[in-house]
């Protein structure tokens, strides 16, 4: 059973930058897809970040030139660096990994940036 933790959430400042972490258990080698979802404030979802199994990255567009998201096997580990952060970006940011036709997801870190 694959288990994902986000951490690394917070409050911070537009402009600021912050990290988000997911750990990984249950086998992240499984995984063919991992990625981050933002659900915000009024509940809709967005497509933040997500890289394939052979390294391929893609981002939303809100986050393109000013998010990178990164996987390290030798850690388990699934980050999300976020950087020029603006008050649209606030939101419950997921971790997701999808194995064939299961998603598996964390609980989510919440981000929140004031003007």
């Amino acid at each position: 059973q694959v288990r994902l933790v986000e951490s690394g959430g917070g409050l911070v400042q537009a402009g600021d930058s912050l990290e988000l972490t997911c750990e990984i258990s249950g086998g992240m080698t499984t995984i063919n897809l991992l990625g981050w979802d933002r659900r915000s404030p009024g509940g809709q979802h967005e497509a933040v970040a997500w890289i394939s199994r052979n390294g391929n990255t893609n981002y939303g567009p809100s986050a393109k030139g000013r998010f990178a998201i990164a996987r390290d096997y030798s850690k388990s580990m699934l980050t999300l660096q976020m950087r020029s952060l603006e008050p649209d970006d606030t939101g419950v940011y997921e971790c997701y990994g999808i194995t064939g036709a299961t998603v598996y997801r964390g609980r989510g870190a919440q981000v929140t940036v004031s003007a």
